[in-house]
């Protein structure tokens, strides 16, 4: 069997083909393995779509996976999306072959634009654009008479870890980190009866599950929108090995709580909350220490990627940054993709001009009216 196939969902994938695609993904990121898309599909998506994942067979075998999403809209609107949402730090193809030649996504890509009824927008992110796919997958859109809009989604900061130990990694912190760490950790210990759990799954799990919780919800942190969500992925995670999630009590109560995923010698920094009753203590930072520690020393990763944003915190512990990109493709032959490449191409000039414009007139009501009308998607 060559050539594209369609499959609804992994339960209707055939068995080998999806036993292949675990296997590749054991040396791709954790957010495109189908363990990932499984469980988000079951527990985000059921209300945002429906799923359609493409496989693409070479000499019989399945080569890449391109997991889609047909997105609901009012109207009959034909849209098309990656499986990606709140919680996706990363989208895209998942190849069995990462060295496979560009004419296999570019087929891929033909087939889809070429369906009936036709797609009017088809929606990518968050992608990579230092992975050869990016540049692949632009081309590919562009050569089925898409208008592509490249567009930025988040900053993401990262360590590379150059076979450091943690000593030495602790050694390179900016001072004031160090000094912070050092006199937190004294005030933390004279606080009260301190304890500091990291737990990857067992019988204490469901217990530190419920710490987790119960700091998230004494933290400043908006509420999940789906509650079952993070209980459900730190289940999922300890039954793959790859959980690291620690805890910090004071007198039994659980003050501080992280999660993080490991997986293919990446420690991903997933999830972190801390009561914000005791954030003067920045109980968080102590226990980001002791992950770090970890994760270096113990799994011995290369790598530690604290996913999506800017935060000015993530700096002081990273050592990179990079970005994640989107691309939206508009068919122009359609009203609804016309009109949002308009809105589109419209929200990035109103932007460009904004930066170029003296302070006090981008905060003008009629700019901003203007601005938020051309934004809107």
């Amino acid at each position: 069997m060559d050539g594209i196939q369609r499959y609804d969902s992994f339960a209707t994938m055939p068995a080998e083909t999806l036993a292949v695609f675990e296997r590749a993904a054991q040396s791709a990121d954790f957010f495109l393995s189908p363990a990932w898309l499984r469980y988000l599909a079951q527990s985000t998506l059921a209300q945002q779509g429906r799923l359609r994942l493409y496989c693409l067979y070479r000499d019989g075998a399945p080569r890449i996976l391109l997991p889609l999403m047909q997105q609901e809209q009012a109207r009959g609107r034909q849209r098309l999306a990656s499986p990606s949402n709140y919680y996706s730090a990363l989208a895209g193809p998942l190849m069995v072959a990462p060295t496979i030649d560009g004419h296999a996504l570019g087929e891929m890509i033909a087939a889809i634009a070429a369906e009936r009824p036709r797609w009017e927008r088809i929606d990518l992110r968050p992608l990579a654009p230092e992975a050869v796919c990016f540049k692949q997958l632009q081309r590919a859109l562009d050569d089925s008479g898409l208008a592509v809009q490249p567009y930025f989604c988040f900053g993401n900061w990262y360590l590379d870890v150059a076979g450091r130990s943690y000593a030495q990694y602790h050694a390179g912190l900016p001072s004031r980190l160090r000094n912070t760490l050092a006199r937190k950790t004294q005030q933390l210990r004279a606080s009260g009866q301190v304890e500091l759990e990291i737990v990857t799954g067992g019988a204490a799990l469901d217990r530190v599950i419920d710490d987790y919780q119960a700091v998230y919800l004494a933290s400043w942190k908006k509420p999940e929108p789906y509650p079952d969500f993070m209980p459900g992925l730190m289940r999922l995670c300890a039954e793959l090995g790859k959980l690291r999630l620690g805890v910090v009590r004071i007198d039994g109560q659980p003050v501080a709580a992280q999660v993080w995923i490991v997986h293919h010698g990446v420690a991903a920094i997933y999830k972190l909350a801390y009561d914000a009753r005791v954030a003067a203590l920045s109980v968080g930072s102590v226990l980001t220490a002791a992950l770090m520690e970890h994760v270096i020393d113990i799994d011995r990763v290369h790598q530690v990627d604290y996913l999506m944003g800017d935060d000015r915190y993530k700096q002081d512990w990273m050592s990179h940054r990079r970005e994640r990109w989107g691309l939206m493709a508009f068919n122009l032959s359609t009203l609804d993709g016309l009109s949002g490449y308009a809105r589109h191409v419209g929200g990035q000039l109103f932007r460009r001009l904004e930066r170029g414009l003296p302070e006090g007139l981008r905060t003008g009501n009629t700019f901003q009216f203007w601005r938020g009308f051309a934004g809107r998607k």
